[in-house]
């Protein structure tokens, strides 16, 4: 029987050592981690490691259940995996676990919160982009990748795996930048 805990952060500057630190304080034995968002499980690699790792007995730690996800579908649907496979989900901040009957409501419930919450957030995000775009000081969301670069190094002969690490990104984003180049 195994404690294995798992850290999700949203963005590439956000940080996981808060949540590392933890799991280990909480003598989680494997812990996986990841940065990308909660508000699906697609793309959630290290996730999918850890619920495929799971056996009879083991426990699945996250410090906050919306480290899980944001959606209470999705929660739910890792918490069935989880107990499909004999395995418990403990959540630590606040510590509810699914060893109980109680422990599954519980979830349930913080699941819904958790999902209003993201609802709530996203309102909020969308209210302001509109009050700032009345004002004129909206400018968008700030350009992630240099297109004029990918575009340079295009030009220059290399292939998308070469330019797609030089900018750090995925050949996938490499592919859609350079097709809208030639739109």
């Amino acid at each position: 029987m195994a404690r294995i805990g798992y850290a999700r952060v949203s963005t590439g500057d956000q940080d996981l050592e808060g949540q590392l630190d933890r799991l280990r304080a909480e003598g989680c034995e494997i812990i996986r981690s990841e940065k990308i968002s909660g508000a699906s499980r697609e793309g959630r690699t290290e996730l999918s490691t850890v619920l495929e790792f799971l056996r009879l007995g083991d426990e699945l730690v996250v410090t906050r259940l919306d480290r899980l996800g944001r959606d209470t579908r999705d929660v739910l649907n890792i918490v069935h995996e989880c107990q499909e496979r004999g395995a418990f989900v403990t959540v630590l901040d606040p510590h509810v676990s699914t060893r109980g009957e109680m422990g599954h409501i519980i979830l349930t419930v913080l699941g819904m919160v958790a999902q209003m919450e993201r609802r709530f957030i996203k309102e909020r995000q969308k209210e302001g982009i509109e009050r700032a775009k009345s004002a004129g000081v909206y400018k968008g969301g700030r350009p992630r990748i240099d297109r004029a670069l990918i575009e340079e190094l295009n030009r220059e002969g290399l292939g998308a795996s070469a330019i797609a690490e030089r900018v750090s990104c995925s050949r996938m984003q490499v592919y859609r930048i350079l097709a809208s180049f030639s739109e």
